[in-house]
This record gives structure tokens, sequence and C-alpha cells, in this order.
């Protein structure tokens, strides 16, 4: 009886110990103190080996501190532990697109939203992933879906436009971005984007528009003297133009 009872005494204390190495390592965490914290995590794993956000937290400090493999490993482990753990498998995505694996991402930001569909932040992440496996049709596919299911998450829209511009495919980008600045009219670099795609299919005096607009909201930006040059490169265009029709 004695022996039972200093058993579960053991047990007891050893589970309180786990729990507060979790509590300061978490702490450590979101002091952004990496190393600290993850030393801390392998102490309460020590003690408890099915501790689910200890490997949660381990596999996030060796994300930041770009130990990308020991990441996943541990992050693996979070999700075998709990299998509905929707952070776990989203992160094992976020890790494998850091360490250059986009296609090994895909299963994970699949996975994630199997678990919470209604998140749209996987679903971004899914068509990046695919994105850089050079599946462009699948990433505008799923950034298309993403917009109708979520019509004011604007990061869909930027990246379906921006994607649309690398296909050159420049009257597409266009009107995404013009729906983007209805939803946002102060989104500055919209309407460089816009400025850009008219500018590219011939339509100089609505690109002219756009470039002005940008130059409004942003005078300062790394792109002014971008967009300052394009714009004197259209006048000056328009000027011989109406010169050679007066001859």
């Amino acid at each position: 009886m004695s022996s039972k009872t200093d058993k579960q005494s053991y047990n007891k204390s050893k589970s309180n110990l786990a729990a507060s190495f979790l509590s300061r390592a978490n702490d450590l965490r979101e002091k952004n103190l990496y190393k600290e914290a993850a030393a801390i995590y392998l102490n309460a794993i020590l003690l408890n080996r099915n501790d689910v956000n200890s490997y949660y937290g381990l596999g996030l400090c060796y994300k930041y501190l770009k130990n990308y493999t020991k990441a996943i490993k541990n992050l693996e482990h979070a999700a075998e532990l709990k299998p509905d753990f929707y952070e776990a498998y989203y992160e094992l995505g976020i890790c494998h697109l850091l360490e250059g694996i986009p296609c090994g991402a895909i299963k994970n930001f699949v996975q994630a939203i199997q678990i919470n569909p209604e998140n749209p932040n996987a679903i971004l992440q899914l068509g990046i992933s695919h994105e850089l496996c050079d599946e462009a049709d699948m990433a505008l596919m799923i950034y298309q879906k993403l917009i109708e299911n979520s019509p004011n998450f604007i990061k869909a829209y930027e990246h379906k436009s921006t994607l649309l511009m690398k296909l050159e495919r420049f009257r597409e980008a266009s009107g995404v971005l013009v729906k983007l600045v209805k939803l946002q009219p102060d989104y500055a670099s919209a309407y460089l984007g816009i400025a850009t795609c008219l500018d590219k299919t011939g339509c100089p005096a609505e690109a002219q528009r756009y470039y002005r607009k940008f130059l409004q909201k942003k005078p300062l930006d790394v792109q002014a003297q971008f967009a300052k040059t394009r714009l004197e490169k259209l006048k000056s265009i328009k000027k011989h133009n109406n010169y050679l029709s007066l001859v």
C-alpha cells in the first residue's frame, strides 16, 4: 500500500515538474528566446514522453532557429500524438516550405485543411506549395476558390494576381487587382500592379492614371522611381505620337 502511494506521489511530482518546465519554456519562446526554450522543452519531454505541447513548442523553437530537420521531426511527433492538431500540420507544411521541399508540404496543408476547412491560411499555403512545385493551374484554382469562399482575404488576391503576372496573363491579373482595390482602396501596391498590367497590354492612358494613383499614395516607396520613370516614358511617347500626327 505504501509502495503504491509512493509511486502515485512520485508520478504526480514528475507530472507537475514537467508542466512547470512546459510553462517556463512557453514563456521563453514567447520572448523569442528559442535556444533557451528548446533546452527546457527537452527537460519536459524527458519527464513526459507523451507531452504533445512540449514536442510542438520544441518544433517551433527549431523552426525559428532554422533547424528545419529537427523542427519537422518534433512537429511530426506532436501530430502523431494528437491527430487532429491543426497547428502541428500547418507548421509542418511551413517547415517543409522553409526547407525547400514544397511538394512535401502539400500533404501537411491538406491534412490541416481537413481538420479546419474554415481557416484560409492553410488553403493559401497549399496554393503557394503547388505554385512552387510548378503546378500553376492548380495554384490558380486554389487561389480562386479561396477568393470565392473568403472574399475579404486579401492575400488570395495578392498571390493570384502575382502568379498571373508571372505567367504574363496581364489582363486577368489586372482584373484580380481591380477587385482587390475595391475591397481595400488604400492598398497602394495594387495600383502599381494594375498600372504595370495596363502598360504591358498597350493601354498607356489608363496605365498613366494608375501610376499616378500609386505615386499619390506612396510617393516615397521603393517602387516610386520605377513608377515615375514609366510615367515620364509614356508621356514622352504620347507627345511624340501627337507630333507625328500633326506632320
